[in-house]
Parts: structure tokens; C-alpha cells; sequence
């Protein structure tokens, strides 16, 4: 569990440090998109050198807080395919569900400098308005009973550049929507629990995928006024990778029951990883080790070679 008042901003270095992080949710098994995401976001760490030679740090993180739709022994099961893969994390693993007195001083503090509020509307009344949240209840002075809480958004940044997608630019209205930092039924929210953990591990790029593109710009927001009011931060900068879709134009994911990859066979896989992300493995590679195929992506990894679009059809 991460202490707020024991954070201090990151230390001036000349050289640049690079700390990235994988986090996935353990609502199941990782599957073939879950690896694209993972090994994207390794490869630009650990491609990564700074001027003291020091190489980048990537951190795993299990986002382990809603328990309705974990699966039994799946955050066991990620680390060990995680292994299988050659994908080792540095530093121990970090488990969002023991961070709940961490997010609750972050709320807390939130509260007493007026930056959210309660509020009792419910999706669909938000979506008989037209889907976008109007701020009904910022002054209505509601009680924590049933109620979610809201960040007041005093920002609303839409635009952002990131290092593959270039510059993006997000709804405007949902940028400026003041958006839940914990939930009716007492879970800590989405955009509440990667903010502070990304801050709390000193997180410097996010490679993740194209389905968190809106996400980051309440992301965004979020650091801001973390920044601004109590908890002095750097925003870290982002990067995001397209998404592998099936012909039927679904993402590959754990709730569409998108198959597991094979801990047994992790060649293939990778290699096929490496090929969508644009990295042209070579022939070679199909005999290899999977430490061989690791050590050939690092010192091989092109930002630019990474598609510049949103999805990937894979059938």
C-alpha cells in the first residue's frame, strides 16, 4: 500500500529515466491482443537507454479491484505466462487491490478541496439526456449513500500526442464530462486507481492499447488537477498500439472469450506479435529460443515501424 503523504515528485536526473508498465485486469487468461499490448510496451522500455547506459524499467501491475469480474487463480496464471513469454518484470508486482487506503486519502483530499461531489444519477437517466453526464448533481449537496462520486473537471483536455497514433484528438463534450473516481457499490473507479498507481510507480510512458485512447484524456484531466491541487506529479507520455479485431469487427478480449495463448508454444505467438507490430522478425527466428527472440525485438524495436492505426484485422 502506497502512503500519499510519503510521495515526493519524481527527483530532477539529467539523465531520463524510463519506467513503463503492463497492467492487466485478471478477469482472465491472457490472450493473443493481451500479448500484442504486453510486449509492445516491454519492448519500448527495454529498448530504451539512457545517457548513464541505464536500460528502462517495466513494472507489472494487476488491476485486481473488481472483484464481480476476476476469474479464480487468474493473477497467478498472468505471471506465469507472463515468464513463459520472456516478458520479466522488474521490481515486485504491484496488486491494486492492496492500494485501497492509498486511493481512499487520494478521495479524501479530493473532497476537501471541493474537486468532486456526490452523485445519484443513474446510466440511464444519463442516457435518456443523450449520454453525456451534465453535471446535475455538482450542487445538489448529495450524502455518500448510493451515490458515486464525480471529479469536478476543470479542465476537459481533449488533445494529447501520442507516440504511435500522433495527435489525437477526443470528443470534446466527453472530455469535459465530469467523470466517477469511485462507484455506487463502493469499488474505486477506473480512472481514480491507474492514475494514482501510475503516479504512486513513478510512471513515465504508458504503451497500451487503441481502446484507451478516450480513457487517456480523462487520464489527463485527472493529473492535472492532482498536479495543481495537492499531489505534485508528472503526466506521463503515452502510447498506443492498434487493436487486434476478429472479421466480425470485435476486439480480441477477455469478455468476447478470446482464446488463450499457449505457455507450452510461446514461439509462434510472439513472433506473430512481433510481425503485427510491425517489426519484420526474421525468418530465422522461427527456430529460436524464446530468450533469443526477446533479445533480437529489443535490440530491434522501431517505434516507427508500429502501424499508425486504431485496429488490425487478423482473421
Amino acid at each position: 500500500m502506497q502512503n500519499m503523504h510519503n510521495m515526493r515528485p519524481r527527483e530532477p536526473n539529467k539523465a531520463l529515466q524510463y519506467r513503463g508498465r503492463f497492467a492487466p485486469s485478471p478477469s482472465g487468461l491472457l490472450h493473443f491482443g493481451s500479448l500484442i499490448a504486453a510486449l509492445a510496451s516491454f519492448l519500448d522500455a527495454k529498448a530504451f537507454v539512457n545517457a548513464n547506459g541505464e536500460q528502462g524499467k517495466w513494472l507489472l501491475r494487476l488491476e485486481d479491484i473488481d472483484p464481480p469480474r476476476e476469474q479464480q487463480g487468474a493473477s497467478s496464471a498472468i505471471l506465469t505466462t507472463l515468464a513463459a513469454f520472456g516478458l520479466h518484470w522488474d521490481e515486485t508486482e504491484l496488486y491494486q487491490s492492496q492500494q485501497s487506503q492509498y486511493y481512499r486519502e487520494i478521495l479524501s483530499s479530493l473532497t476537501q478541496q471541493k474537486l468532486s461531489y456526490y452523485c445519484q444519477c443513474t446510466r440511464g437517466k444519463i442516457k435518456a439526456i443523450g449520454g453525456i453526464y451534465q453535471g446535475h448533481c455538482r450542487s445538489a449537496n448529495h450524502q455518500a449513500s448510493g451515490c458515486a462520486i464525480r471529479l469536478v473537471n476543470q479542465y476537459g483536455l481533449h488533445k494529447f500526442n501520442d507516440i504511435f497514433q500522433g495527435e489525437v484528438v477526443c470528443d470534446q463534450a466527453l472530455a469535459d464530462e465530469d467523470f466517477i473516481i469511485h462507484r455506487k457499490d463502493g469499488l474505486f473507479a477506473y480512472q481514480l486507481a491507474v492514475v494514482a498507481d501510475d503516479i504512486a510507480q513513478n510512471i513515465s510512458h504508458v504503451v497500451r492499447g487503441c481502446d484507451l485512447l478516450e480513457p487517456t484524456a480523462r487520464q489527463l484531466t485527472l493529473y492535472q488537477t492532482l498536479n495543481a491541487s495537492f499531489l505534485p506529479c508528472t503526466t506521463p507520455k503515452y502510447g498506443h498500439i492498434p487493436l487486434a479485431v476478429c472479421n466480425d469487427g470485435y476486439k480480441l478480449s477477455k469478455q468476447n472469450k478470446a482464446p488463450a495463448i499457449d505457455n507450452d508454444k510461446p514461439q509462434p505467438a510472439l513472433i506473430a506479435a512481433l510481425a503485427f507490430l510491425g517489426q519484420s522478425p526474421e525468418p530465422e527466428l522461427a527456430g529460436a529460443s524464446v530468450a533469443e527472440i526477446i533479445q533480437w525485438a529489443i535490440k530491434s524495436w522501431q517505434r516507427s515501424r508500429v502501424p499508425n492505426k486504431v485496429e488490425i484485422n487478423i482473421d
